[in-house]
């Protein structure tokens, strides 16, 4: 009575409605080209290249009605007052995305690479993530389940599991024994990543002594022993949606959420393997405040101001971030990021990009953040590890502060192709030791090639594994370097606005609310 067979590897992705005598490539291809005199007024051959070199690998990984979904629900939103972000991740890099408004970041005038979010060489579902108003986030969901059937699209269900500390506190109470008691064996557990029972009875003595002298306390620990790890309850991803061509139910077995939306009983990995097109939709709060502030702004001063055309040099929002005046700006207002800004003294848009791949532990711990800085300043001298790849390292100093400058290193060094390089990267960046070594032979084979001796050519792959793992998505620095930028920009010239709609958007959260007072 039970008969199921999955299939994986294959997509389901829905089919988007296109006008009579096109296809979804042809569609595709219409609206890009007629997009290119409005995002690119003067546009040539690079651009046209480009345009065609990604189209060819959309279509041919069978993509193309992925792009028009994305942009449907996208131009949804925009027409319905809906704030939505300058785009998220890898996305940013694909010139598709910007011509579509799916973004609106210049891949070209970054240099973004397309082969970081899709290749030809890495067949995996494209991952564009949206951020949207948080207001309005359930109204795009909506939309997208009248578009293409209520029965088509889900929510993603994950799980909470029982970890060290959780587990203690519920057998405890299962087995009736004094909260205090409980409480006082769970505290012992470090807090943080990574910590199991079995490595806080290793490594705390007083821990493994009340285990092994106290047999109330040996029966509680046995038994979370079994349980830790172990799914606890079930709730809903905060963005994944998914959106399939049959009913979900064809697919994954499904549930209700508490609002009576269909839900993915699988989490989003096994959804995705099952080839389901999940979106993220993220609801971003400082969208609205920033559409919130702009609406203030018409009523009181009569300007309608344009949030994507605001100069990215500008005096003013300079000098505000360089005093540590960060309070209600995107991604700067905790004190760590804020002394990094004051220390970097940005002088325009473009020196709030390397300000979000630079504070994360990994660059703040090796003290690259702090050579960069001083490389900036002129306190250090920049050097590069080859003529060759000033190109790349100049905007950083001669530093690899980015994933996208590893896949570039690969493919002027090593003779990689840019999805070859990005496979190279990847495998940086997992630490996989068998993978490197046959990649590290191509690389000085490659370099051999250009007359690069097999010493230098090490040296270098030996520089690009080190800073792989530090090393950052520059597509989703430039989105989120614009909207701080953004924040920072309104906060300097319409400080009341900007102030009122921060504090009217956590109105609710007592110590946001009485900090930005």
């Amino acid at each position: 009575r039970c008969n199921v067979t999955f299939t994986f590897g294959k997509h389901k992705l829905p089919s988007f409605t296109v006008p009579e005598g096109e296809t979804a490539a042809t569609y595709l291809r219409r609206l890009c080209e007629e997009a290119l005199p409005e995002r690119y007024p003067n546009y040539g051959n690079k651009e046209k290249e480009r345009l065609d070199y990604e189209l060819g690998v959309i279509n041919q990984m069978g993509f193309a009605d992925y792009f028009l979904i994305v942009m449907d629900f996208i131009q949804y939103a925009k027409t319905h007052g809906i704030p939505i972000g300058p785009g998220r991740g890898s996305a940013a890099g694909s010139i598709v995305s910007y011509l579509l408004h799916i973004t609106e970041v210049d891949p070209l005038r970054f240099h973004l690479l397309f082969e970081r979010f899709l290749n030809p060489e890495r067949i995996s579902m494209p991952d564009i993530d949206t951020d949207l108003c948080y207001r309005g986030r359930g109204q795009v969901i909506e939309y997208l389940a009248k578009k293409y059937g209520e029965d088509h699209v889900a929510q993603i269900i994950t799980f909470g599991t029982l970890a060290a500390r959780a587990v203690i506190r519920d057998v405890g109470r299962v087995l009736s024994m004094p909260l205090r008691e409980v409480d006082r064996i769970a505290k012992m557990i470090p807090s943080g990543p990574g910590v199991t029972l079995r490595t806080t009875l290793e490594r705390s003595k007083e821990f493994a002594e009340l285990y092994a002298s106290d047999s109330n306390i040996h029966r509680l620990i046995d038994h979370c022993l079994d349980l830790e790890g172990l799914s606890r309850n079930s709730g809903t991803h905060a963005a994944g949606v998914v959106i399939c061509s049959e009913p979900v139910e064809e697919y994954v077995p499904i549930q209700l959420t508490q609002d009576n939306f269909i839900q993915t009983q699988y989490e989003k990995d096994l959804d995705e393997e099952l080839g389901l097109l999940k979106m993220d939709l993220l609801g971003l709060r400082n969208l609205t405040v920033i559409h919130d502030a702009l609406e203030m702004i018409k009523t009181n001063r009569g300007i309608a101001l344009d949030i994507e055309a605001i100069p990215h040099v500008d005096e003013l929002t300079c000098k505000m971030l360089c005093s540590g005046d960060t309070v209600g700006v995107f991604q700067s207002e905790s004190s760590g990021f804020t002394s990094l800004l004051m220390q970097l003294e940005p002088e325009c848009f473009e020196d709030l990009i390397p300000m979000v791949a630079l504070y994360r532990p990994g660059p703040l711990g090796s003290g690259m953040a702090e050579d960069f800085i001083n490389r900036k300043h002129g306190k250090t001298a920049v050097d590069y590890p080859h003529p060759l790849l000033e190109t790349i390292l100049k905007e950083t100093y001669g530093i690899i502060l980015y994933q996208e400058q590893v896949m570039q290193i690969a493919s002027v060094m090593g003779g990689f192709s840019l999805g070859q390089a990005d496979r190279l990267r990847r495998a940086m960046g997992h630490k996989e030791p068998e993978i490197l070594q046959a990649q590290r032979e191509l690389f000085v084979k490659g370099a051999a090639v250009q007359k690069i001796s097999e010493e230098i050519a090490n040296r270098v792959f030996d520089l690009m594994v080190h800073f792989a793992g530090y090393g950052f998505n520059k597509s989703h620095s430039v989105c989120y370097g614009w909207i701080a930028w953004q924040t920072a920009y309104l906060k300097a010239h319409y400080r009341p606005e900007f102030m009122a709609a921060m504090m009217t958007c956590y109105n609710g959260d007592r110590n946001k609310v009485s900090r930005y007072i």
